[in-house]
């Protein structure tokens, strides 16, 4: 009881959802840039940031699902937003081989770092939090 309210009712699996996706993101645009040069080659991007906004909009109510069959209504649950890859629609083909751009992805690649590197801090910092907690000592 007390570990679910500690390990599922924190932010603890948020931050291991948007290191998963950081992780992803990184995959993906590495494949990106390995695929510079490959005639007709369609980039990809990670989808995570948006769907985990709705998932958080207290504005929208919840509703419940008595049944499996049932639509979702209202705002998502949050253990049901996952990243996912997809080709997002550009036309442009800034190399004119294929539409990767080697500036934006390696400027997406440094954000997306800047961004692990802050979760992971973050989250050592909960767990840090948590074991002093445990071991009744105080922060350092």
């Amino acid at each position: 009881m007390l570990g679910e309210t500690i390990f599922e009712k924190s932010s603890i699996p948020l931050l291991v959802k948007s290191l998963d996706a950081s992780m992803l993101r990184s995959r993906v645009i590495a494949n990106n840039i390995a695929n510079i040069n490959t005639p007709g080659y369609q980039r990809l991007d990670v989808s995570f940031e948006d769907e985990l906004r709705k998932a958080l909009d207290n504005g929208k109510l919840r509703g419940m699902r008595t049944n499996d069959k049932h639509m979702p209504i209202g705002r998502q649950d949050l253990s049901g937003v996952n990243a996912t890859v997809q080709k997002p629609v550009d036309p442009t083909l800034p190399s004119s081989v294929n539409n990767v751009d080697i500036d934006k992805e390696m400027a997406d690649l440094a954000q997306t770092q800047i961004q692990y590197n802050f979760m992971a801090k973050f989250l050592k910092g909960k767990y840090t939090r948590l074991n002093a907690a445990i071991q009744t000592k105080d922060i350092q």
